[in-house]
């Protein structure tokens, strides 16, 4: 399987911005839309990525894309603030 590439984020690593850890938890579960499920297999590959990239740079941006030239869109990941959630998405999701 080909995962899609990681585009780099817009902030900074070292922006007080890039904060996010992408870690599911009870209080902040892992969701992906119906949509997003076009990615299939390699959305928790691309979720684990994220995860070792913030953990190398202590944090990234709320905002993470992947691309995959033979998609029509791109992979979105979103976490939320506190209380909310980490979701996959495609951009027409939100």
């Amino acid at each position: 399987m080909q995962l899609p590439s990681l585009k780099t984020q817009e902030v900074p690593f070292d922006d007080p911005a890039s904060t996010n850890l992408f870690l599911q938890s009870a209080t902040k579960p892992f969701l992906a839309t119906p949509a997003a499920e076009l990615y299939g297999e390699a959305i928790p590959h691309c979720l684990m990525q994220l995860q070792a990239l913030a953990a190398i740079h202590r944090g990234i941006d709320y905002l993470q894309i992947f691309n995959d030239p033979s998609k029509a869109e791109a992979l979105w990941f979103i976490e939320d603030g506190e209380g909310g959630a980490i979701t996959a998405l495609l951009p027409t999701d939100y």
